[in-house]
């Protein structure tokens, strides 16, 4: 008898004749997440996805891992049964429960599903015949069909599985299935969540960060890279674009009118990760916005940054209060570090009075002032330093 986890997913199993691809590319998330655990054979069977080991590995550490991968629902640590016999899985359950249970006073119920529509036994069958087993062996054992305290769950296909328990998935789809975006990554709380919303749909993103040195130091970007290693645990392995701002900061604290900086500079942020994006063959933003979160946050501020975009741009905060964010933060491990002190160059150059119903005409005027700005644009990305990012496990 080996021991493996049988993997459940959700919504793929709805798509059409393109299932396939969400499913193969969900394998392939399972076998790059687990490689470094050791050995293993992953499989795809109707519905399923089973993950055998072939060498001794730490079952808490590889659960743990594939937890963070989206797309799956449930993980069922589980015993794999080589002969299909109902003698064999007979058996294999009642030493399933005496491997599994200290203690066998408590109510059950066995759920068996048959894949092999071949089989002599129908699923009904199957469930009267263990069950009959199991109260046999374990005479403190009484069956409750409604709200059991243990489910024995006996599943028969090209082999079989038993197993009771489920450990939670994160859901959505596998990252990278739904295309690739680009993140405008701070050292916030926000940010990081919105990447991590955004690659639960499946989207795969590349991000970027505006560094402003010396105003911001390189523990702030050091920072950021710990929030990109930490995010990548659920999106995978990408590139982190770090641009030098600093120029165009100065440029435009000095020339244009304080109370529109912040949304100025974001608007010139906006440019520059469009232009990045379009390089890298991505097809949308993502940024950390929620509605009247703060002054740049306004509809009429949000309105004027969209209006330098050609791309989308995802915000999927944006109905969110700060404290369904920080817990999603906290959820995700991000929270501690976005909360350590080190300002990035947003919180420096920020207005003692800033706009909060800008007018796009009037922001438009005082751009005309920038005379230097395309070249500035030009030199920060061509300037910027790209760091691969891997997830922090």
């Amino acid at each position: 008898m080996k021991q493996g986890y049988l993997i459940k997913y959700g919504e793929l199993a709805l798509k059409g004749k393109n299932r396939y691809i969400f499913e193969n590319a969900l394998a392939k998330h399972i076998r790059d997440a687990i490689k470094p655990f050791g050995e293993f054979e992953v499989v795809k069977e109707q519905g399923r996805i089973i993950c055998e080991p072939l060498s001794d590995v730490d079952d808490e550490a590889v659960m743990n891992r594939i937890q963070m991968i989206f797309g799956i629902i449930g993980i069922c640590p589980v015993y794999i049964l080589e002969d299909n016999s109902m003698e064999n899985i007979r058996n294999q359950a009642v030493a399933f429960l005496k491997q599994h249970y200290d203690q066998h006073d408590f109510t059950f119920k066995v759920e068996a599903r048959r894949a092999d529509k071949k089989y002599p036994l129908n699923s009904m069958e199957i469930s009267r015949d263990i069950g009959g087993v199991l109260l046999n062996a374990f005479n403190q054992l009484s069956v409750d069909v409604h709200k059991p305290q243990v489910r024995v769950n006996v599943e028969i296909r090209n082999k079989s599985y038993i197993f009771s328990k489920q450990i939670q998935g994160l859901g959505g789809m596998p990252v990278g299935t739904n295309g690739k975006a680009m993140l405008m990554l701070s050292g916030g709380i926000d940010s990081p969540v919105a990447g991590y919303m955004v690659a639960k749909r499946g989207v795969h993103f590349d991000a970027v960060y505006y560094h402003s040195h010396p105003y911001t130091s390189e523990r702030a970007k050091q920072k950021v890279i710990d929030l990109g290693k930490i995010v990548a645990r659920y999106n995978g392995s990408f590139n982190l674009h770090v641009v030098p701002f600093t120029e165009i900061q100065l440029e435009i604290y000095e020339k244009c009118p304080h109370e529109q900086l912040t949304i100025i500079m974001r608007r010139y942020m906006m440019i520059i990760a469009e232009r990045i994006a379009r390089e890298k063959n991505c097809l949308a933003l993502i940024t950390g916005e929620s509605i009247g979160q703060v002054a740049s946050q306004t509809i009429q501020s949000l309105a004027a940054t969209n209006d330098v975009c050609g791309m989308p741009v995802f915000r999927p905060l944006i109905g969110f209060d700060k404290q369904e964010i920080v817990d999603i933060a906290q959820g995700i491990k991000t929270f501690e570090t976005s909360i350590l002190p080190y300002e990035d160059c947003c919180t420096i150059f920020v207005a003692k009075h800033p706009v909060t119903k800008p007018n796009i005409k009037s922001i438009m005027r005082s751009e005309t002032i920038l005379v230097n700005i395309e070249e500035m644009l030009q030199r920060a990305i061509e300037q910027k330093e790209v760091i691969k990012i891997e997830p922090d496990l």
